[in-house]
């Protein structure tokens, strides 16, 4: 699959292609079917299959300090987009120029001169452009002018997550801030994600036997709320077990929230510096200060025997 980083690094003899545009942070199960239509629809008609989205998230531009907190970062959605059969993914940087462009521009400069879109696939309630004035119908119109079909796919899919709202990005959010990971598991279709580089923290995990990878998240991370759950650390190509905590450490005072993950029965691991991520399963219980060491570590016992079941469960289950 192809990456592009502005219409620059589009190639000069790219031809035909359906596009889809939107944010799709988490690339969620709604997501899922505008994009795989899509792709579809570029299966049918013989051309690539484009996605177009943009870096920083506009509210960051349109409304600085209101960047919503991210369900995955750009290279796992591409990864997520290329696995639905997407050929390639174009990442707009989002600049106040850029958000100053009419909805009859952004068609020509993006969608007509660079990508030559033959179809254009979105939800119903698309917009775009300056003050977000474009939205389906209008784009429908500049189809008959530039030559592109346009086609509108509902992407409102619903279950127990959230008490049967429609899927969301922001009820996602929502409920990962709730530490309700599992429901937000159901919009994903997958666990929730958290990534970042393994640094260095105070090793007091390693300290009482259960050495930890304290997880230096990616900005704008959509982290659960504080807690213990159960997951997986992945390292490379390894999925490995995993307690997580997730909090500011009040056993010690500690004032920085942090999420480390401590990989179940195995020894000697040396991931420092290294790119991990940590997928979330399930929620085990909330953070606790304890009134002894003793007790603490006893907790610990109890939290990793739990999270080793319960991850054995949903692996028996796949």
């Amino acid at each position: 699959m192809q990456r592009w980083r502005g219409l620059e690094d589009i190639p000069q003899d790219w031809g035909r292609s359906v596009v889809t545009i939107g944010s799709y942070d988490g690339v969620h199960r709604g997501h899922q079917l505008i994009i795989k239509h899509a792709v579809d629809r570029a299966r049918e008609l013989g051309v690539p299959c484009v996605v177009v989205t943009f870096d920083p998230h506009p509210s960051e531009v349109v409304r600085p300090g209101s960047h919503p907190p991210l369900l995955a970062p750009h290279h796992r959605r591409a990864e997520l987009m290329g696995e639905l059969g997407v050929d390639a993914v174009l990442i707009l940087p989002f600049t106040t120029e850029f958000s100053k462009l009419s909805p009859a521009d952004f068609v020509v400069k993006v969608l007509v001169d660079k990508l030559h879109a033959k179809a254009v696939v979105e939800g119903p309630n698309f917009r775009f452009g300056h003050r977000a004035a474009g939205n389906v119908e209008f784009l429908a119109e500049q189809g008959t002018v530039y030559d592109f079909e346009v086609e509108v796919v509902d992407l409102y899919v619903s279950g127990e997550a959230g008490g049967g709202e429609p899927f969301s990005s922001t009820l996602t959010r929502r409920l990962v801030g709730a530490g309700d990971v599992t429901g937000a598991a159901e919009i994903l279709g997958r666990p929730h994600r958290v990534e970042g580089v393994v640094v260095r923290g105070a090793q007091r995990g390693r300290e009482l036997g259960f050495p930890t990878a304290n997880v230096e998240t990616l900005p704008h991370t959509a982290i659960p709320a504080d807690g213990v759950y159960a997951g997986w650390l992945h390292v490379g190509d390894e999925a490995m077990p995993a307690a997580i905590s997730v909090g500011t450490n009040p056993q010690f005072d500690g004032t920085e929230r942090t999420v480390e993950a401590y990989a179940i029965d195995r020894v000697g691991l040396d991931l420092y510096g290294l790119h991990v991520a940590v997928d979330f399963l399930a929620y085990v219980r909330g953070q606790a200060k304890f009134d002894s060491l003793e007790a603490l570590l006893e907790q610990m016992a109890e939290d990793v025997k739990r999270c080793k079941e319960l991850v054995a469960e949903a692996s028996a289950g796949r």
